[in-house]
């Protein structure tokens, strides 16, 4: 699979849910293809607290696999970069939490999701939101210009993670954290597996092996690198994606049983410079 053709089924895919959170569907999508809101990955992610007095279609449109405002503490003033904002969920909860002092950049390649999540900073009042059209592996905007750094299932679908990692590194200020959620691989999976487009666009094939996470994050120059597992699949779980991507599931559910997971990841930039890319 091209890089290309990767990008131009994420947009579309996640295109599509965009639509139908804008049309009122319940759910604007799920990790799986056809996995609806009992999907196990997307669901029961946020309290009630988180989402009252949130628009509908940010909660609809919620497409990710766990709640990366809730790993870290966020400051009144810090300004925070959130890869793959999507519908706007976890922008909106962020901006809450550093106030009108602070801001919080939305970054998306979907015009689809960035016209919802446009709108439901409108129909928010979010005066200290802003939603910017990029790619996560080209993150437009200045060196050391971020303190905290989110994410919600969304560097997995990217075919070139390390340099998202480079890229998030560079834009953090010395001593900014990275707290992301994201699918993990805990062992091997099978090839055909790895091979289907959809479950990547689904975000389990194209999911890193846990200390492969922890490596490329080490490389890129963090410190204080966390890879914390805690959702972990069964074979149940594992199901629904095996029968979308068209797989024999007798044959290949046993597999995958126990080593795909929903993780915490955290890290920081260290004030010292120790990395690659950190004097430039």
């Amino acid at each position: 699979m091209t890089d290309t053709g990767l990008k131009e089924s994420i947009q579309q895919k996640y295109g599509e849910a965009a639509r139908r959170a804008q049309q009122g569907g319940e759910k604007g999508g799920c990790c799986g293809t056809s996995c609806g809101c009992t999907d196990p990955i997307t669901s029961n992610l946020y309290g009630a607290d988180e989402t009252t007095g949130l628009p509908d279609a940010a909660v609809a449109a919620s497409l990710g696999c766990g709640n990366p405002t809730a790993l870290i503490e966020l400051q009144p003033g810090q300004t925070v970069l959130d890869l793959g904002s999507g519908g706007g969920i976890d922008v909106l909860l962020s901006a809450r939490r550093v106030g009108p002092t602070g801001k919080v950049y939305g970054l998306d390649m979907t015009d689809d999701m960035l016209a919802l999540a446009r709108e439901n900073q409108r129909k928010a009042g979010a005066t200290n939101v802003e939603f910017l059209k990029g790619e996560i592996e080209h993150i437009p905007l200045p060196d050391a210009s971020v303190d905290v750094i989110i994410s919600n299932c969304v560097i997995n679908l990217s075919a070139d993670k390390g340099r998202v990692l480079r890229e998030a590194f560079r834009v953090l200020k010395p001593g900014g954290r990275f707290a992301v959620s994201d699918v993990v691989v805990r062992g091997e999976v099978p090839e055909a597996v790895r091979r289907s487009m959809e479950l990547w666009v689904g975000c389990v094939a194209g999911a890193l092996h846990e200390d492969e996470y922890r490596r490329l994050l080490g490389e890129a120059g963090f410190g204080s690198v966390d890879v914390e597992p805690w959702r972990v699949y069964t074979v149940d779980d594992a199901r629904q994606f095996l029968v979308d991507a068209g797989l024999d599931v007798a044959a290949t559910a046993a597999d995958v049983e126990g080593k795909i997971a929903s993780a915490f990841i955290r890290a920081e930039k260290p004030q010292a410079c120790c990395g690659p890319s950190c004097c430039q």
